[in-house]
């Protein structure tokens, strides 16, 4: 292509602007065709080597805006190439994004398959929470009610001995109470007799002292009568 003139690829370019909407047509076909294989698990090894043109009515139109008829074979057999090699690039292109739209659509099925299980997943976890939460809840008004049982029970125990204690310290009292009086009886009943002692005691001494008086006076007497 390289030594055609310019002018002679400005003859192509005007010879090739009346097929361009088949050459277009054709290399959506062929991209369609590949892309549908390759979605099929089908591939193929060669390329087509048919023309989706009048290359005869093309050849002619070369050859009439000058080119020999081995310039023009060879400029078809580029255009082919050219034409094939875009559609292999297009196929390309395409399956590729058919790949990514498929792998979209598997990420998001798996998205929503993991979606849906992470909601199970909560909802079964938001159920057993709620169980472990009433069990705990019911065995704490459990042991709420051991406990105030428990408590009842101290306080009636305390109470029980309390009230026995209290009836101990009073029969100590009234023991002690008695005893106390015992005593001050008992001193009482000294005093009267250390009283009734005295008494006697000065009794007897009133008696001495009578006698001794007497005696002392008599004895005077007679000294006083011996004198005279």
């Amino acid at each position: 292509m390289s030594m055609v003139p310019r002018l002679q690829v400005s003859l192509i370019r005007r010879a090739l602007i009346p097929y361009a909407p088949s050459i277009t047509s054709a290399v959506a076909a062929r991209s369609h065709g590949s892309s549908a294989a390759h979605s099929r698990g089908f591939s193929s090894s060669s390329p087509r080597s048919d023309y989706h043109f009048d290359t005869l009515k093309f050849v002619q139109k070369l050859e009439s805006a000058g080119f020999s008829h081995a310039q023009s074979e060879a400029v078809l057999k580029a255009l082919n190439e050219v034409i094939t090699e875009s559609v292999d690039s297009l196929s390309s292109t395409l399956v590729r994004k058919e790949l990514l739209s498929r792998q979209a659509y598997q990420q998001k099925v798996d998205f929503t398959k993991l979606r849906s299980e992470l909601l199970t997943l909560d909802k079964t976890d938001s159920a057993q929470v709620k169980n472990e939460h009433e069990r705990i809840m019911a065995n704490m008004d459990k042991m709420k009610t051991q406990l105030k049982e428990e408590i009842a029970k101290t306080q009636a125990n305390v109470r029980l001995d309390l009230n026995l204690e209290k009836g101990r310290i009073r029969e100590e009292a009234a023991v002690h109470e008695l005893k106390i009086k015992e005593t001050d009886t008992r001193i009482d009943s000294e005093l009267a007799n250390v009283k009734t002692q005295l008494e006697a005691v000065k009794f007897q001494v009133m008696q001495w002292l009578i006698g001794v008086c007497t005696g002392t006076f008599a004895l005077v007497l007679a000294y006083i009568r011996l004198l005279t």
